[in-house]
Parts: C-alpha cells; structure tokens; sequence
C-alpha cells in the first residue's frame, strides 16, 4: 500500500504565537526528522503542509507575507509536495486530495503541529475520504490550554485525549517505529 507522510504545519510562525513552548520540542522534532528522513530514504511522498491565514491580522505571523510560513528551525525541509491551506484540514480547498490519488496514495501518515488541531482534524477527513490513516502522536506538538472552567491540561493529556477518539475510529495510533517497521526497504 502506497504511503504519503503529512508533516502539517510544522512552521515558523507558530515560535510567533501567544501560546507558543518550547516543553517536549526536541523530542518531537527528533521523531518528526525519522519520519522525513524514512521516507525519503523508501522513495515515499513527503508532504508539506503549511497554514496560512490571509487577511486576518490577529494571525499576522501565519501570513505568507511575514516570511514566517517556512519550515521550523530544527525541521528537516524536505518536502515531495508542498500544500498552504487556509483552514484546519489539508484535505479542504487544497489540491492535496486529488494529488494523493494521482499519486496513487492509499495511507496517510499524520504528523506535526498541533495535535489536537490540524492534525486531528486532517486526520478526521482523511478517513472520511477513504483513506487509511495512521497518526503518530510522538510526532506531532502541541502546547498546553485551558478551558472556560479554569481547568489547564497539559500537551500530555491533549494527546491523549486526540488519541482516545481517534483511535479505532479514524486512524491507527502508531509509534515512530511501527511507521519504520513497515517502510519498505530499499536497497
């Protein structure tokens, strides 16, 4: 079965957000450059996502024209295709779907920034449309929040959360190395 590893959002812009922590950073990008480098190394599709949010000042650092929406530092850059998206899913008003399918892709490989967020919702359509995904939440970011009751959960408890309704449902939670155990080898 053709794989495609989605590396979503991992940019700039986000060392530019309110929100943004430095907490569980290089453990994420170590997971997150095995993944690239895997797949580059098997032949396999390396997708770039970006987000970007034009004409909404608030998000200004998530603009094209701030020179922000580029891989984040620590990232490795490759990338097979290259996506900006406007909203939550690559999968909505992008060309990523019918890419896929040229392309022959039949699995997707979740990973980046944030895990409850774009990757979570990614992954939600991406089942929807047939696809076979497998999210890999060592491999994806994301920063603590806190509700409308007061109550703070940590980026811990987010993926585990995200893991808990996707799991079974709308993806295959994996491991880096359940992701590497089934690359094929190439020579």
């Amino acid at each position: 079965m053709s794989a495609a590893l989605l590396v979503i959002d991992v940019q700039e812009s986000f060392r530019h957000a309110s929100y943004w922590s430095e907490e569980g950073l290089e453990a994420y990008l170590a997971k997150q450059n095995a993944l690239i480098a895997a797949f580059v190394a098997a032949g396999l599709p390396v997708v770039r996502v970006f987000h970007c949010d034009e004409g909404q000042p608030r998000f200004s650092h998530f603009s094209r024209a701030s020179g922000l929406v580029v891989p984040l530092a620590g990232s490795r850059p490759e990338a097979t295709h290259t996506v900006y998206k406007q909203v939550h899913s690559a999968l909505v008003d992008t060309d990523l779907p019918a890419w896929l399918r040229a392309h022959d892709v039949q699995k997707l490989v979740v990973s980046g920034i944030r895990t409850e967020q774009c990757c979570e919702t990614t992954t939600r359509h991406g089942s929807d449309l047939g696809f076979q995904v497998d999210y890999v939440t060592e491999a994806t970011l994301t920063f603590a929040m806190q509700h409308a009751n007061g109550r703070r959960y940590t980026p811990d408890e987010i993926k585990e959360r995200t893991e808990l309704v996707l799991s079974g449902r709308f993806a295959r939670i994996c491991s880096v190395a359940d992701v590497l155990a089934e690359l094929p080898v190439t020579a």
